[in-house]
């Protein structure tokens, strides 16, 4: 079966705040995806006092046949989310110091990415209408893999036991041996 893929464009929406400490001046993060977004590059959407919303970039959503029991378990979820991967800029004097770089429904992937904690990494919920397309993606192209036990071959590996252990290593006794108390000279 040849792997299939559809690519939904998805708009990463990030939010400004003051921080509240000294070492942090400002607190970032990733509050929401806005599926079939146009481009865009940290573009304002709406201010309210220090606290901002940018729509910092659109990027592509990959769904795959491949990796639809992965998408399946993201939908099951209590809250069905994205997670979406910001690194941190080079350039220290920039003015967001984040690059959106990678979105995806995987709940697998999304746990590697998160188990990395490299740069800005957030579950995002997903919107309604986001949910029923990668549903109907899975329902066109999942197929239920049917488990196989491994059995093991019938090679008998414990034909010689002399209580002698490694034979590469010489040794007079058995080396199950109780161990002998040490007598301390004093």
């Amino acid at each position: 079966m040849p792997l299939a893929r559809q690519t939904i464009p998805v708009g990463i929406v990030v939010r400004r705040t003051p921080g509240v400490t000294r070492w942090a001046k400002w607190v970032w993060q990733v509050v929401a995806v806005l599926p079939g977004a146009g481009p865009a590059q940290w573009r304002e959407m709406r201010s309210e006092g220090d606290t901002i919303e940018y729509h910092a970039a659109t990027l592509p959503l990959d769904l795959w046949s491949s990796d639809t029991e992965a998408y399946k378990v993201t939908i099951s979820a209590k809250v069905p989310g994205l997670v979406v991967v910001m690194r941190e800029t080079e350039d220290e004097t920039a003015a967001v110091p984040f690059v959106p770089t990678f979105v995806t429904a995987s709940a697998y992937d999304g746990q590697d990415y998160m188990d990395s904690g490299d740069g800005l990494i957030e579950l995002v919920p997903m919107p309604e209408g986001l949910i029923a397309v990668i549903q109907a993606f899975c329902d066109q192209h999942h197929v239920e893999e049917v488990f196989v036990k491994r059995k093991r071959d019938r090679k008998n590996i414990d034909t010689k036991d002399d209580g002698k252990g490694d034979a590469r290593i010489r040794q007079l006794s058995d080396v199950y041996r109780a161990p002998r108390s040490i007598d301390v000279v004093q």
